[in-house]
């Protein structure tokens, strides 16, 4: 069959506001027919140009086309794919691929090579490291290990730094991997610093105003709840507490109190979210140690943090006195590792994610890494919009959300902040709890799959295992029912044409980003109701990829990049498979190209049905791999 072409010209009047002009024809839409292609082919261009340039959407800023500085793979003619992502497409073809993405928390159970090699093998999209635990030296080797297996394996596995926030939390239990606490037993909870090691049940905050704050009679939960205490009694920096809910301590895990049945917040509202805790202060040979206070005020006095170079001055200052804010450190750390995501714990404001980027930005001009808010307190609830819009993504974290909230509350809030996200156009997370039994046991409760399908039917972009796969018995197990029920659920979503009836409104900030959204909107639609095995999209900076993943198409979509940072972004969105790929403003070459070296691999044969989308040509092309 013949292919047809269809124009869309768009020209600027004498105000300034650009206008839509249709070729007369018998519809709005001329159709011109090219029988050396096999495509359809939908373009933008400007009607009183006789050798239109094509507009082009930069994320935000749009402009006539200029062609951007191209940064090519080492070898042009050579194509990258996640190794395993190429085993299941070779062996089950494209509706078999899984659309949710699967974040594991590394930690001692899953540290070594071959232990990170598995999780690649079982699905892993990315790994997260917690600064809560353990050293940076720690970090940087399971950095530099996951960068090792993709380079030496194939795999492209992203890497999440996860700062360490405000929240209060215990100590490391004096080097134990746990503690058992019992029903009625007394432990206590101090600030002080212990020469020697721990007396028996005594626990280290790492809040100095710990003692001062609570008061007899209030509750203490920690980790959201997974053990309860009831405070009794308080001796200086000591506050001794009855155990009234049995079970496990994990080091480093979160306290929150609460009194007369509501949570204590004003203190930890307080708090900076990049938290200001010091850490390897110099004891300073003085008769008063209040210099070092004076020292800290001095600083912050002399910052104006609406300004990131200011930060990077108060970092500078501090460090000659051996005072610096921890995550700052810890920031400082991932930007110099070349983390693809730093997720920021306790967020309450949008002002602390711009911030943050701002620094990003003065601190590495050329750095990709993209900011995740974590939405774990009522405050980020309250600003929840604001805060997704700042971000580059968010992340539900129940455990902690669920502590400052009422637990029946959490499963709605679990469905808004998706929606908001997908509105929003930011990939979303749904973390915390998700197999929690399987830190003990191989199997999950039918409950926690119940939960997880939940997760998935929201279409949620990714989902995250902490304990199961830092610290548990069975992390492959627990990674390998995160899979099997994504795979489950998407096919049987996909069987039963649930087409989503959520309303997707306009986030486009220019005329040409809204061509592009336009476009992947009619791209997504043309998918599901053509059947089409796949969407492909060359982008340069990632942007049409994540509109088309906004969309949900039922078919997979493969982003073709042409740097390995955005490709790694990419890997967190929902429905993409980033490779990457050099190519040029000629489609016509690139589809060639493409469809020629990923036959060579089996990774797509002859007849298979695909949509072409580009955000250089702003472009949509349906046609047949020859």
């Amino acid at each position: 069959m013949a292919a047809q072409s269809l124009n869309l010209f768009i020209s600027i009047s004498h105000s300034t506001k650009p206008s839509l002009h249709f070729p007369s024809a018998v519809s709005p839409f001329a159709f011109t027919k090219n029988p050396s292609k096999t495509s359809l082919c939908i373009k933008a261009s400007a009607a009183s140009d006789p050798n239109p340039s094509v507009l082009t959407s930069a994320n935000g800023a749009g402009s006539v086309f200029a062609a951007a500085p191209f940064h090519a793979v080492s070898d042009s003619s050579s194509i990258e794919v996640d190794a395993v992502t190429e085993a299941e497409l070779k062996e089950n073809g494209f509706r078999s691929t899984r659309r949710t993405k699967l974040i594991c928390t590394i930690g001692p159970a899953t540290c070594r090579p071959e232990q990170l090699e598995a999780l690649a093998v079982g699905g892993m999209n990315v790994a997260r490291i917690n600064m809560c635990h353990d050293t940076r030296e720690w970090h940087r080797e399971v950095i530099r290990s996951v960068r090792r297996l993709n380079e030496e394996k194939g795999y492209a596995v992203a890497i999440m730094m996860d700062t360490e926030g405000s929240e209060i939390h215990m100590g490391d239990l004096g080097g134990a991997s746990s503690a058992k606490a019992e029903d009625g037993e007394i432990w206590t909870f101090s600030v002080r610093a212990f020469d020697s090691a721990l007396p028996e049940r005594t626990i280290n905050v790492n809040y100095g105003g710990f003692a001062e704050d609570v008061e007899v009679g209030d509750e203490l939960l920690v980790d959201g709840g997974m053990v309860r205490f009831d405070v009794i009694e308080k001796i200086g920096p000591d506050v001794k507490c009855r155990c009234t809910d049995p079970g496990l301590l994990l080091p480093r895990a979160n306290l929150t109190f609460w009194r007369d049945g509501s949570l204590v917040r004003e203190r930890n509202a307080m708090l900076p979210t990049i938290s200001s805790k010091l850490c390897g202060i110099k004891r300073l040979k003085v008769a008063d140690e209040q210099l070092e206070f004076v020292i800290l005020v001095t600083c912050y006095s002399f910052v104006d943090f609406d300004h990131s170079e200011h930060v990077c001055v108060f970092i500078r200052l501090a460090s000659l006195f051996g005072i610096i804010p921890q995550d700052w450190l810890d920031i400082d750390f991932g930007i110099t590792e070349g983390v693809d995501f730093i997720a920021v714990s306790f967020v309450k404001s949008a002002e602390v994610i711009k911030h943050l980027k701002s620094y990003i930005k003065a601190r590495a001009r050329d750095s990709d890494i993209s900011v995740i808010a974590k939405i774990e307190s009522i405050d980020s609830l309250k600003n929840l919009e604001e805060i997704v819009q700042a971000s580059d993504g968010a992340m539900v974290a129940r455990g902690d959300l669920g502590a400052q909230i009422p637990l029946e509350q959490v499963p709605s809030e679990q469905q808004k902040i998706v929606q908001v996200c997908r509105q929003l156009n930011k990939p979303v997370i749904v973390a915390s709890q998700l197999l929690e039994s399987m830190i003990e046991y191989p199997t999950p409760t039918r409950a926690e799959v119940a939960d997880v399908s939940e997760a998935v039917r929201q279409r949620s972009d990714a989902l995250m295992l902490s304990g199961e796969s830092a610290m548990g018995q069975f992390p492959d197990k627990a990674l390998t029912v995160l899979r099997s029920v994504s795979l489950r659920i998407e096919k049987w979503w996909r069987e039963e044409k649930r087409h989503e009836a959520m309303e997707l409104p306009g986030i486009a900030s220019s005329f040409a980003d809204s061509i592009s959204e336009e476009i992947c909107n009619s791209a997504a639609k043309m998918a599901n109701n053509l059947g089409v095995d796949a969407i492909f999209v060359y982008t340069k900076t990632g942007h049409m990829a994540s509109l088309l993943s906004r969309c949900r198409p039922d078919c997979p979509i493969f982003a073709f990049t042409t740097t390995t940072s955005v490709r790694r972004r990419l890997n967190l969105q929902w429905g993409l498979i980033p490779f990457r790929l050099s190519f040029s403003d000629d489609m016509e070459n690139n589809l060639n190209k493409t469809f020629s070296l990923l036959k060579a691999r089996g990774m797509i044969k002859s007849g298979d049905l695909v949509i072409s989308v580009s955000d250089m040509l702003q472009s949509i092309q349906v046609m047949n791999v020859p």
